[in-house]
């Protein structure tokens, strides 16, 4: 291999969406299936939670070269990659999205659901199933650690809350628009990324201020959004109306399209 490819930024993204979490190689015009996983073949999983993970809606690359998924089908697992072992679940009602802390636990936000929904729920890493602590969020989508403030940011439907590592709430700031959908953090600035149902928006954690998206802020069902922390190149995932996924994914910063027929994308999360 050549200096310049080795160079070049490593280009995987885990996507999600249905019942099977895989690793893309996102390199070239047709994307390649590198590694995957599905609950209903994974021994080391308790049956009762394997019908948990049927519409998996979280892929998030954590330290270790494991991975941290969510499924609205109420399961949450951290899993090691490439063996597929699971070293962690618990039940999250109607769970969109969760965060590593410090000290190994595991934020987890719930969305609406009559029962366990509607909150931010605290584990340990360490020890399945077993909830430490909640604080109430309506419509529970993401979260995000800032290890410089010490906060755990949490989207909800209404607005994006500032908790303490034990979920205690510091601050709650209104939306731009309703319906909060995915969080991440833009690299190398002080700004979150939030989508809503009608746009994409930047939130300035130190002036605390809203602004839209410069390239997305117009577009509407933005399931998910990421940002290649080296090259910059950013993923997304819009909603193919009338369903809640896409079988495309879009980039920018180069701009292209990846295609993916008959897959039911939701969230797509660089690897690194």
């Amino acid at each position: 291999m050549s200096a310049a490819a080795l160079a070049q930024p490593r280009r995987e993204l885990f996507v999600c969406g249905w019942d099977e979490l895989i690793a893309l190689d996102a390199s070239g015009e047709s994307p390649v299936k590198t590694w995957s996983w599905k609950a209903e073949a994974r021994e080391d999983l308790p049956a009762e939670y394997r019908k948990l993970f049927r519409t998996i809606d979280e892929c998030k690359p954590v330290a270790g070269g494991r991975v941290l998924i969510t499924a609205s089908s109420d399961g949450v697992a951290l899993i090691e990659r490439p063996s597929g072992r699971v070293v962690f679940w618990a039940a999250g009602a109607n769970a969109h999205s969760a965060e590593m802390l410090p000290g190994g636990r595991i934020a987890v936000a719930c969305s609406v659901r009559q029962r366990g929904g509607n909150r931010v729920v605290l584990f340990d890493s360490q020890v399945p199933e077993k909830e430490l602590a909640s604080t109430p969020l309506y419509s529970g989508h993401g979260v995000v650690w800032d290890e410089t403030r010490e906060t755990l940011w949490a989207l909800g439907g209404r607005v994006l809350a500032a908790l303490a590592a034990d979920l205690q709430v510091k601050a709650e700031y209104e939306l731009p628009d309703e319906g909060g959908h995915d969080l991440w953090t833009i690299p190398g600035t002080d700004r979150l990324g939030v989508t809503t149902h009608d746009g994409v928006w930047e939130f300035d954690r130190a002036s605390r201020v809203w602004r839209r998206h410069p390239l997305l802020g117009g577009r509407a069902h933005v399931k998910s959004v990421s940002v290649h922390p080296v090259s910059g190149e950013t993923v997304y995932i819009e909603a193919e109306s009338p369903n809640w996924w896409s079988e495309r994914l879009e980039f920018l910063a180069p701009r292209r399209t990846l295609r993916l027929p008959g897959e039911r994308l939701y969230k797509a999360r660089w690897t690194l």
